[in-house]
């Protein structure tokens, strides 16, 4: 199995390379443009953490964008901080990939909510840029075009390459175990003016729509039954919102490829289940023949995830990679390698570890045991 790990650009300290290159690691995916994160750093001499206060974009930030705009990182010395580290891995003989977060935007979608996610009750989700505004997908490509800008990397990791709904981590999050399945998913159906219009291309009415949506909603939360998975929406009435979606997340993905060219590797987040939202949202349909490689969520180890690799191994062309997003810096994984093992024998070709600056001293045997699994040589 071919191994990816991921870090930020702060990460790329003086030990960095000689860290990597003893762990084994083929490729290391450096994050170009992040959303807004407080991230520990147990490596470092000078902090034990760095606090990304909103979404930037870790190159230097050029003239010639619309309203929206890419803000820059004052939490970090230099205006190319991505590409310092890019080119030190380089010139350690590491080679590098970049890693792109798209429409997670927090500051973009509070100071412009026009063009956020908006749920059937017309509340703004700011941290959700909405793919089927033409202007995000325009942002989206502009960004990818000035992430790479004279970087000399050899693979992109895109991430939040289609829309986030209501579950994802915002500020300090009190939704958790609130939400049935059902509940959250139909609070993540987008119902801007873009949305609605796609809607109307399958004879489906905004407004009568939404006031389904809603009845439904609170159907669902009076009912209290936490573990619903079923909503009791017309068939033809999903079919239009699951549609509508996946365009517009298509749409979105064939305006970033076309920045990206043809000479570099694309690896895709995904989930297998359609409906999925957030920073690895469901593979539509056309998603597997775009790229070459999808990732797939696999921090909860278990049957189902297995199963779900195993699944998406027999449904996607075969010249298509597929690759497993495991975490090194939680509790999550106890059997790290036995893990991988398996995920391997369900048919992933890569593995996607997490993360090599939020893993310290203490989690660095995990990383290590993972490597040498997905490599061939179980300790």
């Amino acid at each position: 199995m071919h191994v990816t790990g991921y870090a930020y650009p702060w990460d790329v300290g003086p030990e960095f390379a000689d860290r990597v290159r003893d762990l084994g690691v083929d490729e290391v995916a450096v994050a170009v443009s992040y959303h807004s994160a407080r991230a520990a750093t147990p490596w470092s001499k000078q902090g034990t953490s760095v606090t990304a206060r909103y979404a930037a974009l870790y190159r230097p930030i050029r003239d010639g964008w619309g309203r929206l705009r890419p803000a820059p990182a004052d939490w970090v010395d230099s205006a190319d901080s991505a590409g310092d580290a890019i080119r030190a891995l380089a010139a350690a003989g590491i080679p590098a990939a970049a890693w792109l977060v798209l429409t997670h935007n927090s500051l973009l979608g509070a100071e412009f909510p026009e063009f956020a996610v908006q749920n059937c009750f017309g509340e703004i989700y700011p941290w959700a840029l909405c793919p089927a505004q033409a202007e995000v997908r325009a942002f989206a490509a502009r960004l990818t075009a000035e992430s790479l800008a004279e970087l000399d990397v050899r693979s992109v990791v895109l991430e939040a390459c289609g829309q986030l709904g209501a579950i994802h981590q915002h500020q300090h999050e009190k939704t958790d175990a609130v939400w049935s399945p059902a509940t959250a998913r139909l609070l993540s159906v987008c119902c801007c003016a873009a949305c609605a219009a796609g809607w109307a291309e399958h004879d489906v009415l905004p407004e009568a729509a939404r006031a389904l949506l809603r009845e439904e909603v609170r159907r669902l939360i009076a009912e209290g039954d936490l573990t619903a998975t079923e909503d009791r929406l017309p068939g033809e009435l999903r079919a239009a919102f699951l549609s509508t979606r996946q365009r517009a997340t298509d749409r979105l993905r064939q305006d970033v490829l076309k920045e990206i060219g043809g000479d570099r590797r694309v690896v895709l987040h995904g989930a297998i289940d359609p409906w999925v939202t957030g920073a690895l949202p469901g593979l539509t349909p056309q998603a597997a023949h775009d790229v070459d490689a999808v990732v797939l969520p696999c921090w909860v180890p278990g049957a189902p995830t297995v199963a779900n690799v195993a699944a998406t191994a027999g449904s996607i062309p075969a010249a298509v990679d597929i690759g497993a997003y495991v975490t090194a810096a939680g509790p999550e994984v106890p059997d790290i390698a036995g893990y991988v093992r398996e995920l391997g024998r369900a048919g992933a070709t890569e593995l996607h570890l997490y993360h090599l600056g939020l893993a310290g001293p203490a989690r660095w045997p995990d990383l290590r045991r993972a490597v040498e699994q997905a490599h061939g040589r179980p300790t």
